[in-house]
């Protein structure tokens, strides 16, 4: 199901709670006051999706000294995501939206296609959140090459206009 109304820049975020790796719990309303980013990735350790999250773990330090956090969701039991993690040395949160809830709030679950066949997916897509809660900047249809460099750019702008 595919939501029907478009998020755009400047709408609220939509409120999330979700199990994260390591035990711990990522939820919208602990954040509120500091800006985020949450990504949305189809599938853990797949090669696109290890890639940009390989990337997001490396600029970590550059995006906490902007003031913001990043927050990768996926569909992926959390167990899945705990291992992940650990292969790879992420030490940001990566959330598990196994019911979907979030992933259709942020428009991101959809029909997708390969080799003639549909299904449905995550569309690979990032958020900038500000720290009132607003989407302060969106990348819909994310490729992987560049991305966390142009996030961190919008990231450190934002953060320096705070």
């Amino acid at each position: 199901m595919q939501s029907s109304q478009a998020l755009k820049v400047g709408d609220k975020a939509p409120a999330f709670s979700m199990a994260a790796t390591g035990g711990r719990t990522v939820e919208s309303a602990a954040l509120k006051g500091q800006p985020f980013v949450l990504y949305f990735y189809p599938k853990a350790d797949t090669p696109g999706c290890t890639k940009e999250a390989c990337g997001f773990n490396e600029a970590l330090q550059a995006f906490e000294q902007a003031g913001l956090s990043v927050i990768g969701v996926s569909r992926d039991p959390v167990k899945k995501l705990d291992s992940f993690a650990a292969k790879y040395s992420l030490t940001f949160p990566l959330a598990s939206d196994e019911d979907g809830r979030v992933t259709e709030a942020y428009g991101v679950w959809v029909e997708k296609s390969l080799y003639g066949r549909t299904y449905m997916g995550i569309e690979r897509a990032t958020f900038l959140i500000d720290a009132r809660g607003d989407i302060a900047y969106i990348w819909p249809k994310v490729k992987v090459s560049g991305h966390v460099d142009a996030v961190l750019a919008q990231a450190q702008a934002l953060g320096s206009a705070a």
